[in-house]
């Protein structure tokens, strides 16, 4: 029996040739899992780094899966509602002209008037083209700066009268024409509480979520 040949084959085999079969011990598969399961986590890895730089980069706009349930996101602010501005009593004059038969009517309404805080300018008899012709309460007449304005205030004042702007009237003042249908003006309680909603905040939109 030759040397090469392995123990135990009982001389029945014989090796020859430059080459000869290498006697090792199986591989082991833990070797083999070990290797897939870190190829894994190294891919994962190399994964939430690349979100980690897009959020960097971008901004951090990205949404996130795990944020709280919609009712917990925070509410915009409606950019609609606002604090309409408008002039004080004493920052308006007004002119009162009596065109009923009743004397003394525009005299009276004009200090009370005054008594709540408005300016006061001419006082008497309204012109020809409105003397015996107002039907109702009053007529409030202004330059067209005035009608989302003071024609307003001057409007809690006297509940009823018609608003109306004239075309190329100059200066700020206001007009106060007394109707037929005039009594009195709105008591301070009621003029105050209309005031008070004119200037009020007036939201136009439902609040929005912000996410």
């Amino acid at each position: 029996m030759s040397m090469l040949t392995p123990p135990g084959m009982g001389g029945q085999y014989r090796i020859t040739g430059g080459k000869y079969p290498r006697m090792r011990p199986p591989r082991r598969r833990g070797r083999l899992v070990f290797a897939v399961v870190a190829s894994v986590a190294a891919l994962g890895l190399v994964g939430w780094g690349t979100l980690q730089l897009i959020d960097v980069f971008t901004g951090g706009t990205r949404k996130s899966s795990a944020a709280g349930p919609k009712a917990d996101c925070p509410t915009k602010a409606d950019p609609a509602a606002h604090v309409t501005a408008l002039p004080k009593p004493g920052k308006i004059t007004v002119n009162v002209y009596n065109a009923t038969a009743r004397t003394g009517l525009a005299k009276g309404t004009a200090d009370e008037l005054k008594k709540r805080g408005f300016k006061i300018g001419a006082v008497g008899n309204a012109g020809k083209d409105f003397d015996k012709k107002v039907k109702g309460t009053g007529i409030l007449l202004g330059p067209d700066s005035a009608l989302n304005s003071s024609l307003p205030v001057l409007a809690t004042q006297v509940a009823g009268a018609e608003r109306r702007t004239q075309a190329g009237r100059k200066g700020a003042d206001l007009d106060l024409i007394l109707g037929d249908g005039f009594k009195a003006l709105s008591s301070r309680p009621d003029a105050t509480k209309a005031l008070t909603a004119l200037t009020a905040p007036q939201p136009t939109a439902s609040p929005k979520k912000s996410c």
